[in-house]
């Protein structure tokens, strides 16, 4: 398979729409802050991926972790999830219950492997 076969085999799920879609998103056909969702998914993943990035060079190629970088980089993460409930109209307070209640329910016992491979169908 060739790039130019890929890539048309696979842009066959892609209707071209995703512009429209956006642009009706920001023209009040959504009741959230589409542009802050946007911006926050997009800062997340950059900032997650600059957090993985030190963490990787850290194990893999044995470089001292520098944690005040790292720590703040997490504040950066932290931003950007605040971000994400601020714009869909969200409070960090149920955000963090919800996910404690999760796993208390997943983990009645703290922590352990065959529970983690054993999930219900229902636990997301």
């Amino acid at each position: 398979m060739t790039g130019n076969s890929y890539q048309k085999l696979a842009m066959r799920t892609n209707d071209g729409e995703s512009t429209s879609r956006l642009r009706d998103s920001l023209q009040g056909n959504y009741d959230k802050d589409t542009g802050g969702i946007l911006m926050a998914c997009l800062g997340l993943s950059g900032e997650v991926g600059e957090f993985n990035d030190m963490i990787k060079k850290a194990v893999f190629h044995k470089t001292p972790l520098d944690e005040e970088h790292a720590k703040k980089e997490l504040g950066d993460i932290m931003w950007y999830a605040a971000m994400v409930a601020t714009s869909f109209g969200w409070q960090l307070d149920e955000i963090m219950e919800m996910n404690v209640d999760k796993l208390r329910k997943r983990y009645p016992e703290g922590f352990n492997v065959y529970a983690a491979n054993h999930r219900k169908e229902d636990d997301v």
